[in-house]
């Protein structure tokens, strides 16, 4: 006869026993909980960073200062001198370094995938040191070159399906800035005061829509052209597609920046003269394709020819004859920097004295020239360590990105080198962060399947 603890029933009373030892769970239990709290963490972030394109697309300094906001203007208190969609970034950072390994863990995971932006993190460093030493406000560093790189480590810790909802996001504010701008240019009514600071702008007629000036919006859309033309996934259809892309580029006649124009028109003729070159060395075209091409490069021909003979474009064919003295202002800016000596130069001028220049020079609106503006905020030393940082930065948005980044990056350098752009408080450059780490994501490489492995054949011999 069995004893009471030998059988299965025995086995059952005993585990029923309030005093009988918890079977321990296996160490996978604890890896799946830990994952899917992760799963639910990363979900979250992605949330906080759709608030944030969002924000980023349509919260411009002009719409802020609008709804009564001190992003720019003189008072307030301090949490209004921070853009929005930093506040979001910087929650979803917070929520991503919380995750199971840790802060420590999951700093030291995302700095070991990305070692410059070490570098370019420790010449921020310097030049928040400088601004606190010569008590100058340092919010101007943080939205401009702080939030970009925040933005940059959120994203690429997103997945792709994660970032879907983003890339509709981007699609939708921009197209809607797209058809504000058309309103507002053939309208004549701005829905949001264009305004500089505590100065509203009046006269301008090109448009700003919710980007806040016509240069910054121009940039944008420019880059949202260029990503289109350049990565045929972002929209597959092509009959979606050209449309999608000669409607937004129209708008650049309608937001006025010439030197986002030119540049866009050139990247695409050297795009097209490249395909050309293509086709003449052999290279295969779909029937429709090309029926397709030579229909559409008639349609732009007709509708562009009509469109000059309306005078729909006259006022921006005009700021090619007649700038309003943005070319002077330009020859200004170089003028300034003769006005210091070379202690000034170094170090950073005294920020009363600069503004005493630029007003006597006719710079009111900004110094149209991101190094220089640099060397006049914060003198040649930092200039040059900060400029290091942002090659560091983009070095490794390109390692991370599609191809097509590098039409993009040409386009930011041309801007920073003719307007007031990322020398002051402004949120551009995260805006081209977004756009490239959402839109023009790297591919991953596709693996080729390992061939089959043929069994050994073996021979018989077969008598004569």
């Amino acid at each position: 006869m069995r004893g009471p603890l030998n059988g299965s029933t025995g086995i059952a009373q005993a585990r029923r026993h309030p005093l009988a030892l918890p079977t321990p769970r296996p160490a996978s239990y604890a890896h799946g909980r830990a994952r899917n709290a992760d799963a639910f963490i990363e979900q979250i972030a992605a949330g906080l960073m759709l608030l944030a394109v969002m924000a980023t697309f349509t919260a411009s300094s002009s719409v802020l200062t609008n709804f009564k906001i001190h992003y720019m203007t003189a008072g307030g208190n301090f949490y209004e001198k921070l853009h929005p969609a930093t506040y979001f970034t910087l929650l979803a950072f917070s929520l991503l370094l919380i995750r199971s390994r840790g802060p420590v863990g999951e700093i030291n995971r995302m700095l070991s995938e990305s070692k410059l932006l070490l570098a370019y993190l420790l010449c921020w460093l310097f030049l928040l040191i400088q601004v606190i030493v010569l008590e100058r406000p340092f919010t101007v560093i943080i939205d401009t070159f702080l939030l970009p790189i925040l933005i940059a480590m959120v994203m690429w810790q997103l997945s792709p399906s994660q970032k879907r909802p983003l890339a509709w996001a981007i699609h939708f504010t921009i197209l809607l800035n797209v058809v504000l701008g058309y309103y507002e240019y053939f309208s004549g009514h701005r829905l949001i005061p264009l305004t500089l600071g505590d100065v509203v702008v009046m006269g301008e007629w090109r448009s700003a829509a919710l980007l806040g000036h016509p240069l910054t919006a121009s940039g944008i859309v420019g880059a949202y052209v260029l990503a289109l033309v350049l990565r045929p996934a972002i929209c597959p259809p092509l009959l979606v597609r050209l449309p999608l892309i000669a409607f937004s580029l129209g708008s650049l006649m309608a937001f006025g920046g010439r030197t986002s124009l030119v540049t866009v028109l050139a990247m695409i003729g050297l795009v097209g003269l490249f395909e050309a070159v293509r086709l003449m060395r052999g290279r295969r075209m779909p029937l429709p394709a090309a029926i397709l091409a030579i229909c559409v490069l008639f349609a732009a021909g007709a509708i562009i020819f009509a469109a000059l003979d309306l005078g729909i474009f006259d006022k921006m064919l005009l700021r090619f004859s007649s700038d309003k003295g943005s070319t002077l202002a330009r020859f200004a800016t170089f003028s300034l920097l003769s006005h210091f000596d070379w202690h000034e130069l170094i170090l950073g001028p005294n920020p009363v004295r600069v503004n005493a220049l630029q007003s006597q020079l006719g710079l009111n609106y900004g110094i149209e020239n991101f190094w220089i503006a640099s060397v006049v905020q914060f003198g040649l030393v930092h200039t040059v360590l900060l400029t290091i940082g942002l090659v560091c930065f983009f070095v490794e948005l390109l390692r991370r990105s599609n191809r097509a980044v590098w039409a993009i990056m040409v386009l930011i350098v041309v801007i920073a080198a003719s307007s007031v752009s990322f020398s002051s408080k402004n949120i551009q450059l995260a805006q081209f962060v977004i756009l490239i780490s959402v839109l023009l994501p790297r591919e991953p490489r596709r693996v080729a399947a390992p061939a089959p492995v043929r069994p050994p054949v073996s021979y018989r011999s077969v008598p004569a």
